[in-house]
């Protein structure tokens, strides 16, 4: 169990899918780190089996994926606000709602037991037995006919927010850049469940041969509608039991930014810094374009992930990465190791930028609640000092790829805009010509790559490419 399994139950409580989900939605009120990563801590503890472990994917990110439905759903059977109840309470209320509500499969009787038994079992540890408070909500849930959802007409911004479940600050700035209908599309993609989708490591196979070792262990995939490097999963899964994992043949990745690498046009030879690259996903289809030729300056700033990036080279049978332990941001901790192998310069910059992570929401839908519409300019000045950071690296005619997965112009257009205009000596190029045609749609007036919203469940990235003329 995580550490806040520990101290919400008794040690005696037998760990479930329940007890798991539970404790890790708790945990994640107050954490800020990913769920995803607090999920793999709990799992790892755990002795379930593949359905045990299925379902307890589910109700937690469930959970956080319809967080703002479920509440309104809940308000009108409490006697008091939800956020006035212990933080327990609140997230075993949700979680037997999100049954109720969400997972037909799961009897209505046994959801509601056992969102009781839940409340009984952290008893001790809040002082007061809430089993009752829980039985009494739900069986009103039940009994208690669905409300329209909100108007439209009356407050566009909070119907979205409402009925996808999104911040409602969030949903009022698409709808007013993006127009009503785009920017309910974009909030129906925010709150669904995201595919399985793999990059295929060409270093290793092809994506035929690996469509052809899932079909034969009767897996049903395909190919991706835009990136001719990926396959989709018709169902999720673990990850390494999958054909071809261990043997490093593909990388589990977005089709949307498996087109990003494409766009810097890396050639057999180049030198190629990788200015924000763990865990490594980038780098590693950079090697792949280069055919593990030339050299990878991989940069990042905390060596826990860079660690990471090691392990995903060595798995993919990636040779031509160098790892480097610096603030991209403070070029004397990182470019005297270009320097040193004699490289006065290098030929391409890719710049995956940190960002508010707005277009990787239903990715870790707990970062909804996280983040706010201040963040923006704070991740634009890191942006921007990045950008000023690596810029006399890249020598004249060299290319630079500056992405991030954010949807919000602040943290893309404003900042390339804001960069070209300090320096006289880079050139916007379209990104038109180093994408496959069937991505040619989301190539914006500006030229560059934007892909939220789109149809065909793909992550929210935006990508503009530079050249250096001087």
């Amino acid at each position: 169990m995580t550490s806040g399994s520990r101290s919400l139950f008794t040690s005696q409580t037998a760990p479930s899918a329940r007890v798991i989900a539970l404790s890790l939605l708790v945990e994640s009120s107050k954490s800020e780190e990913g769920v995803d990563i607090l999920l793999d801590h709990a799992l790892a503890q755990c002795s379930f089996d593949s359905r045990d472990r299925a379902l307890t994917v589910e109700l937690t990110y469930g959970v956080l994926r319809h967080l703002t439905t479920i509440d309104w759903r809940l308000e009108p059977v409490l006697d008091k606000p939800l956020l006035r109840l212990p933080v327990a309470v609140q997230m075993t209320l949700r979680l037997g709602a999100y049954q109720l509500l969400f997972l037909d499969r799961i009897p209505q009787s046994a959801a509601v037991n056992e969102s009781v038994n839940l409340a009984r079992a952290f008893a001790g540890t809040v002082g007061r037995d809430w089993s009752g408070l829980v039985n009494a909500v739900l069986r009103e849930l039940l009994r208690h006919p669905p409300h329209p959802w909100p108007s439209m007409d009356h407050d566009a911004a909070q119907a979205l927010a409402v009925q996808y479940s999104v911040p409602g600050w969030l949903s009022r700035r698409w709808i007013e850049r993006l127009g009503l209908a785009s920017a309910e599309v974009a909030c129906k993609e925010v709150s669904v469940a995201p595919p399985l989708t793999l990059r295929v490591n060409r270093l290793i196979t092809t994506r035929e041969a690996l469509l052809e070792s899932f079909s034969q262990m009767g897996i049903a995939a395909k190919p991706t509608s835009m990136s001719p490097f990926g396959i989709v999963l018709d169902k999720g899964g673990s990850v390494p039991s999958l054909p071809g994992f261990h043997e490093g043949a593909f990388y589990v990745e977005d089709e949307a930014a498996q087109l990003i690498p494409s766009l810097l046009d890396p050639q057999p030879g180049d030198i190629v810094l990788d200015a924000c690259a763990a865990p490594g996903g980038k780098s590693t289809h950079l090697a792949d374009l280069m055919q593990n030729k030339g050299t990878i300056y991989a940069v990042d700033r905390k060596g826990a992930r860079l660690d990471l990036l090691r392990s995903n080279c060595q798995r993919l049978g990636v040779q031509n990465v160098v790892p480097i332990i610096g603030d991209i941001r403070e070029p004397r901790e990182w470019v005297f190791m270009i320097e040193r192998a004699g490289e006065p310069s290098v030929d391409r910059i890719l710049v995956d930028a940190p960002c508010s992570g707005l277009g990787v929401l239903r990715r870790h839908p707990e970062a909804k609640w996280r983040k706010d519409e201040q963040a923006l300019p704070r991740h634009q000045a890191l942006q921007c000092q990045i950008l000023e950071a690596v810029a006399p690296c890249l020598r004249p005619g060299g290319v630079l790829v500056y992405s991030t997965c954010s949807t919000e112009p602040e943290e893309n257009e404003d900042v390339i805009g804001r960069f070209c205009r300090a320096h006289a000596e880079f050139q916007r190029e379209s990104v038109r010509p180093w994408l496959p045609t069937a991505a040619q749609e989301f190539v914006t007036e500006q030229g560059a790559l934007a892909t939220m919203p789109n149809c065909f469940s793909m992550d929210g990235f935006y990508a503009a490419r530079l050249r250096k003329v001087l």
